[in-house]
């Protein structure tokens, strides 16, 4: 079977592809920098947006926002993760046992599900149960939504893990907590890492859902710079922009090279 890459016309479509998904993207991160307010028109190479980012007149609002995000983030990632690690304990080390399949499309059916759908679901219920939005709604809507995020390098990491490990640990006297906790856990450590990580940027970048469950006067930073841009584009958003994006691609860099280690050392 020739490769796909061999296929007519595949190398022109992906380089289309490539050019759609991130020619806005290197847009944003160029003018960011451009010392005019025109977001159309270059001035000169300046920082001046960035400086504005941290001292300026909307830069109490941005960081009381970046504050929101981290925290949440932070919060519903080890939520997550813990939750995801549980999960996948169970799913490939208790064997076979009832419900097992319905476990695992209950735990990947944030994936499956179209974002839009999750946040109404989810309004609905905190609604329908009287619970006041705040930071609490979005925290719990972020630890179910991140809890697929963790559990697929957790899953992958431990499915490269053999069971003789833990066995002879058992065969040395060791209980089944002591092999868990001191053989099978840091075998597992960096996909446990990744899906962390992984877990952290989804919820630190995620927009929609946030935006359904939060409360009045409550913003994380992407709902901020939401309204913000309601109001008109400004290049101090660009500035912004470009700073998450970085975040973004370090955050889930580190969670991949984490990943690959842990594959490697297995």
């Amino acid at each position: 079977m020739s490769p796909i890459a061999r296929y007519p016309g595949f190398l022109p479509v992906t380089i289309l592809c490539l050019v759609i998904l991130y020619a806005p993207l290197l847009v944003v991160m160029v003018y960011s920098f451009n010392e005019s307010t025109s977001i159309t028109r270059w001035g000169s190479f300046s920082l001046v947006w960035y400086a504005e980012v941290f001292s300026g007149p909307e830069s109490a609002i941005f960081k009381a926002a970046a504050w929101n995000s981290l925290i949440i983030a932070i919060a519903a990632a080890t939520s997550a993760t813990v939750i995801a690690t549980s999960a996948a304990l169970a799913m490939l080390r208790a064997g076979t046992f009832r419900g097992k399949t319905a476990s695992f499309a209950l735990i990947n059916l944030p994936l499956m599900v179209p974002e839009i759908v999750t946040a109404v679901a989810t309004l609905i219920f905190f609604s329908a149960i009287g619970f006041q939005r705040g930071l609490l709604t979005i925290l719990l809507a972020h630890i179910v939504f991140c809890i697929p995020f963790a559990y697929l390098p957790i899953a992958a990491r431990l499915q490269g893990i053999e069971a003789h490990f833990e066995e002879a640990a058992m065969d040395l006297y060791a209980t089944r907590w002591q092999a868990l906790r001191l053989v099978l856990l840091p075998l597992m450590l960096p996909g446990i890492m990744a899906g962390f990580l992984l877990a952290f940027i989804i919820s630190l970048d995620d927009f929609i859902i946030t935006n359904f469950v939060k409360g009045a006067g409550i913003e994380t930073l992407p709902t901020a710079i939401f309204g913000a841009v309601k109001q008109g584009i400004k290049p101090n958003i660009m500035a912004i922009s470009t700073l998450m994006l970085l975040v973004s691609v370090l955050v889930v860099t580190a969670s991949y090279f984490l990943s690959k280690l842990g594959n490697h050392n297995s």
